[in-house]
């Protein structure tokens, strides 16, 4: 259990800079598209969903392979990590911005590690437990659509508020 919880907090330092460096490797890779595919290409929530979501699962992957054994249930409760923790940034960035009117850099920056450790802290917990064992294809399955999701949306993205480059929707605002 103490190693578990060791390579638990090393995950979490893993998909926080990961996810940090990440939110500027597009730019450094002069935009290739390729990168843009696991990177955000723009400043939209879809985007910066990536940030956790990528490095977590190929952290995850690592994870699987080498505790796979000692803890059967690993995989379902990291795949069950990935998804709540992506899903949690757009839930609090939405929550606390429409409180607010706002949105505050520091603000999103806190509720990217929050997500980060709610995944962790939750991935940890049931792999003790098991209890998410028997759904273990289908957190698979969602960790699947998510990644698809993110290939798909990147540069053909629905028309939907989750979706749209603040930036942009600001410059056109003051009539840039």
């Amino acid at each position: 259990m103490k190693h578990l919880k060791r390579s638990v907090i090393i995950g979490i330092l893993f998909v926080m800079i990961t996810g940090s460096l990440a939110h500027f490797l597009y730019h450094w890779s002069g935009e290739h598209s390729i990168v843009g595919l696991f990177t955000p290409v723009n400043e939209s929530i879809w985007e910066h969903m990536k940030l956790l979501f990528f490095p977590m699962l190929l952290y995850s992957l690592f994870m699987m392979v080498i505790w796979k054994e000692q803890y059967p249930c690993i995989v379902s409760s990291l795949c069950f990590g990935i998804v709540v923790g992506t899903l949690l940034i757009p839930f609090f960035y939405y929550t606390y911005s429409s409180l607010l009117g706002r949105d505050l850099f520091l603000f999103d920056i806190s509720l990217f590690v929050i997500s980060i450790l709610i995944s962790f802290w939750l991935s940890y917990k049931l792999s003790l437990s098991c209890r998410l064992k028997p759904y273990t294809h289908l957190l698979i399955g969602l960790v699947g659509i998510l990644f698809l999701c993110f290939l798909l949306f990147t540069y053909h993205p629905p028309n939907q508020k989750i979706f749209e480059d603040p930036t942009i929707s600001q410059n056109k605002e003051i009539g840039l």
